[in-house]
């Protein structure tokens, strides 16, 4: 078995529904996961938008998600024990939802299955926890969504 993401919430390649949108409560979708390879210590999350203006946007980052854990909840208010927020693009520790400028643009929620655990970086941010992840995935998981602001020009 290998590894798996999926969401209650979409579909892969379907629609993120506007609830978990700047247009809606824009809270995190609800994820779980499956087919850990074995030497899995933690996981990391990076959700991010690479259809964005300026380049690609990062919405999300989890990392040093406990091995044992099986997902996240919608709107998850706090980490599982041992987990860690990095930086997205706004500068935050934090979920933000898509909110495209213009278009539909595509979300990429994507899961590394990690043989140890990354601890503190120091700016938390998505080029920061890659190089601290090089040589340590062991799997990884995507999950995509798509979105369009209402009203929003194509």
């Amino acid at each position: 078995m290998s590894l798996a993401l999926r969401s209650a919430a979409f579909e892969h390649g379907g629609e993120i529904p506007a609830f978990f949108t700047c247009e809606g409560r824009d809270l995190s979708p609800p994820l779980e996961w499956s087919g850990l390879p074995d030497g899995t210590v933690t996981l990391a999350l990076i959700a991010d938008d690479p259809d964005a203006p300026r380049g690609t946007w990062v919405h999300w980052i989890v990392y040093d998600i406990p091995a044992g854990q099986r997902g996240l909840r919608e709107g998850m208010a706090r980490l599982p024990n041992g987990a860690r927020a990095g930086r997205n693009s706004w500068g935050r520790a934090r979920y933000g939802g898509p909110c495209p400028p213009s278009g539909r643009h595509r979300y990429f929620f994507r899961l590394f299955a990690l043989d140890c655990r990354i601890g503190p970086l120091e700016t938390a941010d998505k080029p920061d926890l890659l190089a601290a992840m090089e040589g340590h995935v062991l799997a990884t998981a995507e999950l995509m969504g798509t979105y369009r602001k209402r009203g929003a020009s194509t």
